[in-house]
């Protein structure tokens, strides 16, 4: 064997050395690789059925959001109308008996006032 031969041989070991330090930390990143599939599987696994449930609660929430809105509309339409009938009972019926109240009240403050005077005294 020539000084040739011998450092081939060496060198050839060397890299045999070498690709199998390599290789350890290749086959452990290789089996990271399959837990993080894996687990990224499950995890979408899991994932799905929330989001189509979350994707449910949604769609009743704004169904349910609709009917409120309903409600809410209607209780603003009573209001409305129970403030105009509010408004047409005053006018109809409360300027009148304002009216007939003052003018009660001034009939007997008128009769208080006769009958005052026609037993002589005036205690104002």
């Amino acid at each position: 064997m020539s000084v040739g031969d011998v450092a081939g041989l060496i060198a050839a070991i060397a890299f045999v050395l070498l690709v199998g330090l390599l290789a350890v930390p290749l086959i452990k990143l290789g089996r990271v690789l399959d837990e993080a599939t894996r687990s990224i599987r499950e995890v979408t696994e899991h994932s799905v059925p929330i989001l189509d449930e979350a994707a449910t609660t949604v769609a009743s929430t704004n169904e349910q959001l609709v009917k409120v809105d309903t409600i809410t509309t209607s209780a603003a339409q009573v209001s409305e109308n129970v403030s105009a009938l509010a408004g047409l009972y005053a006018a109809t019926l409360g300027r009148p008996l304002i009216k007939v109240a003052a003018f009660s009240y001034g009939v007997r403050q008128a009769f208080a006032g006769a009958s005052r005077t026609a037993r002589g005294r005036d205690d104002r």
